[in-house]
């Protein structure tokens, strides 16, 4: 089938890079946590705060200073698209190694809430990371990447695995995630694998940690209070944080 993704021109440059639309002047630390979770990120004590620009307004990313080290700290919106402009954008501007922490959903019943998950890999069900990949089903994650998290969370208890990435997430049906268990995915995410594929294409190291929340493993759909699991969700954050400053 003849489909725009599978179009092969990667090696050719874009018309839009990057560096043309983040502010000048402003360098940022080599490393940074993509923070999915807005509350954590709002708590956070700057040192300083530079603003990339969108259509949804100015978008703060924070500085801040963890044991003498300063990270960057971004709420990156949600989905690939989004999430991989602002990635973009933080390279762009200095960042070299970085650490995603964020929400999934479960799709097998042992991954209670908050339980940690390592991405291991991510299958490609988005359209983003084809335009910084050569097509293919599933995309291994940085090993020294998951190597940083795996050390961070210690006695956390944690799983090293693999996600599934998709664009819609009302689309999620029971035989695709019936699928999706055949291939080893053990949660559903919306950023994964797209931001493996820009750390990849860019030359920068990537670690991603998933929070276990809703879940699609029964027969129906469970919300189970995820949303506000205020202490788990701050806690991967300052784990993630860690991970960086060794990443």
């Amino acid at each position: 089938m003849d489909l725009p993704l599978l179009e092969d021109d990667l090696g050719r440059p874009a018309l839009l890079d990057p560096h043309r639309v983040v502010p000048r002047g402003v360098t940022l630390p080599e490393r940074a946590v993509l923070c999915f979770f807005p509350e954590v990120v709002a708590a956070v004590d700057p040192v300083r705060t530079v603003h990339l620009s969108s259509e949804l307004g100015p978008w703060p990313v924070h500085v801040v200073e963890v044991d003498g080290t300063e990270i960057a700290v971004v709420q990156p919106g949600v989905g690939a698209p989004l999430s991989v402009i602002f990635f973009e954008e933080l390279v762009a501007l200095g960042v070299r190694a970085a650490v995603a922490v964020g929400g999934a959903g479960s799709l097998v019943p042992e991954l209670t809430v908050g339980h940690a998950v390592v991405v291991g890999s991510a299958l490609r069900d988005e359209g983003t990371s084809f335009h910084y990949l050569p097509a293919g089903r599933v995309v291994e994650a940085d090993p020294a990447g998951i190597a940083a998290l795996v050390a961070a969370l210690g006695d956390v208890p944690h799983v090293v695995a693999r996600t599934w990435t998709t664009d819609a997430v009302f689309r999620e049906t029971r035989s695709r995630v019936e699928r999706r268990v055949a291939e080893d995915c053990v949660v559903v995410d919306m950023e994964a694998s797209a931001l493996i594929a820009v750390a990849r294409h860019r030359g920068v190291r990537l670690a991603h940690l998933l929070f276990a929340g809703d879940s699609l493993a029964g027969e129906e759909w469970e919300h189970r209070g995820w949303t506000r699991a205020a202490d788990i969700r701050a806690a991967l954050y300052g784990i993630a944080c860690d991970a960086a400053i060794t990443l």
